[in-house]
């Protein structure tokens, strides 16, 4: 029964340590949570001394494990990435055995030293341990010291995923070769596999070497970023899974739309979709006027309404098809929005005209506001500029969009704005904070102190 009135008294303490900490201030709180975790630490000090006791001892061997590692998760119930670190600490934090009985110290006892402080985790020493077994024989041999000092010093300040960055960069230092053929060995394991799944989504799974590991994070971190909160205080919906979707999505279409890009039979990369005309009008997205889906370049289908998105601002080629399928005559290419439109566009609307709108990176869409399928025409007083997201936006929930005064309106669905009321569209925010600064430039004066007039804006694109 002692085990259980051990448990009782803890469980007072714990009572009693609640109580007492709804009255502490702040500043005691954060104390507390620090002491806490010192304290956790140096106890976990102490069981890697009796760790490394059991270690040389052999209880695992005794109790038919067949690692110190696997005896150590079974009696913890701990992950192997944890027992497995616990049991590699141990031993090089620990004082020795030599071959004759004699105690010899720790492999690493300033490591030893900031784990009994309680200065740094078991994690930090792994990393410790990790990057000195990753040095070339010579380091370890004459600078073990000195690297050990520099790691434990650093540790005492850094997480661990910052330590690590620390000790690889040591190991670059001392072990340059070493670091090249690990270079070139990563090189040589990159891979990149991807898939249509069950479901029409397409999986991508890739290892990439170092440097294009970097050249990918610094394309995708700013088209991957947060919206900015808005006025209202709506931060960004999308997870981070969703935004780092969308800004690889940006890449394509930057990409895309990029003349360096490779081209086959005489055509830049596209995406093709093949509908029925009739079906692309009607894709409306009532339900009794549902289009016939189109197919993707994929062989997978795609809905009439996102081909009509799609549409907005792409090549249409009129095809006519037998009943089989096969094309008997080809009509001509007809661009929705060709270069000197979109500069135009560009100009009046920015990236995007949508309110609100704080410019999401990527290849913004020309949008007809009177569809030309619907033989909207393509003028500039029909169409108006809008990024990916708004574009989406703007179809899935069915915005309707006016021109008044050569500008657009965006009327919101009754979902968004039960009034219906119209709000103005304009130039991304960038743009416009742009126009507002411009206005604290001093205006230039010319040599009798007149100022000059301004003169008329050219368009540069």
């Amino acid at each position: 029964m002692a085990p259980l009135t051990d448990t009782r008294d803890a469980s007072v303490e714990m009572m009693s340590s609640r109580s007492s900490v709804v009255s502490c201030s702040d500043a005691e709180l954060i104390a507390r949570i620090q002491r806490c975790e010192q304290a956790m630490r140096v106890v976990m000090m102490e069981q890697l001394q009796v760790i490394a006791e059991a270690d040389r001892r052999g209880l695992h061997a005794e109790r038919g494990a067949r690692s110190m590692q696997v005896w150590l998760r079974e009696l913890l119930n701990i992950d192997q990435r944890d027992a497995k670190t616990r049991v590699t600490v141990a031993r090089n934090v620990e004082d020795r055995a030599s071959l004759y009985g004699e105690t010899m110290p720790a492999e690493l006892p300033q490591t030893a030293a900031a784990l009994s402080q309680g200065a740094i985790s078991v994690e930090h020493a792994r990393v410790i341990v990790a990057g000195i077994r990753r040095l070339p024989e010579y380091a370890r041999c004459h600078r073990v010291g000195e690297v050990e000092a520099t790691l434990v010093g650093y540790a005492r300040q850094v997480p661990p995923r910052e330590l690590e960055k620390i000790a690889e960069r040591i190991r670059y230092l001392l072990d340059q070769d070493g670091a090249y053929q690990d270079e070139a060995d990563q090189h040589e394991a990159r891979e990149l596999h991807y898939g249509t799944g069950r479901d029409g989504m397409t999986v991508i799974k890739a290892r990439l070497d170092r440097e294009t590991g970097a050249k990918f994070v610094a394309l995708i971190e700013p088209l991957a970023a947060p919206c900015p909160q808005t006025a209202g205080g709506e931060k960004d919906p999308r997870s981070a899974g969703q935004r780092n979707a969308d800004g690889f999505a940006a890449l394509l279409d930057l990409a895309t739309d990029s003349d360096g890009m490779p081209r086959a039979g005489g055509q830049r990369p596209h995406l093709t979709i093949t509908i029925d005309f009739e079906d692309l009008k009607r894709g409306l997205g009532f339900p009794d006027e549902q289009g016939m889906p189109g197919t993707l370049n994929t062989g997978r289908a795609i809905t009439a309404e996102n081909a009509r998105r799609i549409a907005c601002d792409s090549e249409v080629l009129p095809m006519v098809l037998d009943g089989a399928g096969l094309p008997l005559d080809l009509g001509r290419a007809r661009r929705t929005a060709p270069a000197h439109l979109r500069a135009a566009l560009l100009q009046r609307d920015g990236v995007c005209s949508f309110p609100g709108c704080d410019r999401p990176p990527g290849t913004p869409d020309a949008h007809h506001v009177v569809s030309w399928i619907d033989g909207g025409p393509t003028e500039l007083a029909n169409m108006t500029m809008l990024c990916g997201s708004h574009h989406r936006t703007v179809h899935s929930q069915r915005w309707e969009i006016q021109m008044r005064e050569g500008r657009p309106v965006f009327i919101p669905p009754s979902t968004v704005d039960i009034d219906r009321r119209p709000r103005p569209g304009g130039k991304a925010l960038p743009a416009q904070h742009r126009e507002h600064l411009r206005d604290l430039i001093p205006s230039q004066r010319d040599p009798a102190g007149e100022t000059r007039r301004s003169r008329p804006e050219a368009a540069v694109s």
